[in-house]
């Protein structure tokens, strides 16, 4: 009886709970991916079952690859966002070891000042942003947004390695000075082999920022070849009143798979790092 009891709590409390919330968070996915494995009738006719597949087809796939310029586009999101995280990450483990570690006036106030920095929204920022490219002849070129994302990237990254590089033991450093190493050693050598799960959090962070974003990527890489896969798919798969829905859906699974795998693959190393620095002990 009291097994029972404990069951049925646990079932309204918990299971049920997580079910529907499970459910309304991966419905969206679920209906996007059998969207795009739809023929374009198929979802047009209301005497079918919207929510499976009558009919399965790769045309929308196909059209996406033979039609439009997605291989161009993805390869376009790649470089600029392997290349912005790269950036980024460099200069954010710099960063965020240097408020950790060395005690300047003011390193407080500039550790509170990096992180606000990042609260301010780009629409704000991009009209400024844009006359600083147009001066440095930077328009439609990968270099447009280099330079733009780590100006977002930087303060949430480093602040959050700044929190984790708090959470290594002092003692391992100041033996390690004792030695002979200098900060730098300390640092690349100690600090960043302890420090994967936050450099992979941080990393994860700034790469799908990278992925998605798509302001920027209108206003300074929207032109002939040089879109990324959130422009394109917004550019070229929607005219007018005419929304190619199949074709849509597809370029959001292809667009989407790259962040879900690594999410998936890093998720262990991404929560710690996140809540490493969040208590002191």
């Amino acid at each position: 009886m009291v097994g029972s009891n404990v069951f049925r709590v646990r079932l309204m409390n918990v299971y049920l709970p997580l079910s529907a919330f499970l459910i309304f968070l991966l419905f969206p996915f679920y209906w996007m991916l059998i969207v795009s494995f739809k023929p374009t009738t198929d979802l047009f006719n209301l005497g079918l079952n919207p929510f499976w597949i009558q009919h399965f087809t790769l045309s929308n796939y196909v059209y996406l690859f033979q039609e439009t310029d997605f291989p161009v586009w993805l390869k376009n999101t790649i470089i600029v966002s392997v290349t912005s995280t790269s950036l980024s990450l460099a200069c954010s483990i710099l960063i965020g070891y240097a408020l950790a570690r060395l005690k300047f006036p003011g390193c407080n106030f500039l550790g509170i000042g990096i992180f606000l920095a990042y609260l301010v929204p780009p629409t704000l920022l991009f009209l400024p942003m844009a006359e600083v490219i147009a001066k440095l002849n930077l328009y439609n070129t990968y270099w447009a947004l280099i330079f733009t994302y780590p100006t977002r990237l930087i303060p949430f990254a480093s602040w959050l390695l700044m929190g984790y590089f708090r959470t290594i033991p002092k003692d391992i450093e100041e033996s390690a000075m004792a030695d002979g190493c200098s900060r730098l050693q300390i640092l690349f050598r100690i600090v960043l082999p302890l420090s994967v799960p936050g450099v992979l959090s941080a990393g994860i962070f700034c790469f799908t920022l990278c992925w998605n974003e798509f302001l920027y990527a209108l206003i300074f890489m929207s032109a002939g070849p040089m879109k990324t896969i959130p422009v394109g798919t917004v550019s070229d798969l929607i005219k007018a009143d005419t929304l190619f829905w199949g074709s849509l859906m597809a370029s959001a699974v292809l667009g989407s798979f790259p962040v879900a795998f690594i999410y998936s693959f890093f998720v262990k190393h991404y929560v710690s790092g996140l809540t490493a620095g969040a208590v002191k002990g």
